[in-house]
């Protein structure tokens, strides 16, 4: 592999590795804000409850559902945020990965005595 292409795997794993951490920083901030929606619609519902009760009364079937509703809405929203959000970081663990076996795949085929000795291969990602 020429000088030119391990710059461009390089390159293109630097990318790839930027293009992620832009996603998961986006995914955080929108599970944050939907997390700020759900509390508040929380915080609604409980307005609501502690008014009509210092009234003695029941909330009315409709503003519970209507106000229920909003928080469960805002839950699922910020679960299905959570799971992409794990999505996410389980396929940036796999790239690293699938890179792993790709500087043993081209070891394989080279004489084994004085090139296997050789130090590792600069694409192998550090372990952690």
């Amino acid at each position: 592999m020429g000088l030119l292409d391990k710059l461009q795997v390089e390159l293109n794993r630097a990318g790839r590795a930027a293009q992620d951490a832009i996603d998961e920083g986006r995914l955080r901030l929108e599970i944050f804000r939907v997390r700020q929606l759900a509390d508040k619609a929380a915080q609604a519902l409980g307005y609501a409850v502690y008014r009509a009760r210092a009234k003695s009364e029941e909330l009315d079937a409709a503003a519970w559902e209507r106000l229920a509703a909003t928080l469960r809405d805002h839950e699922a929203e910020a679960t299905r945020l959570d799971a992409e959000l794990a999505k996410v970081r389980a396929g940036e663990a796999a790239p690293a990965a699938a890179d792993a076996p790709a500087p043993e795949a081209s070891a394989a085929g080279a004489p084994p005595a004085e090139d296997a000795n050789a130090a590792p291969p600069p694409e192998s990602p550090p372990t952690a």
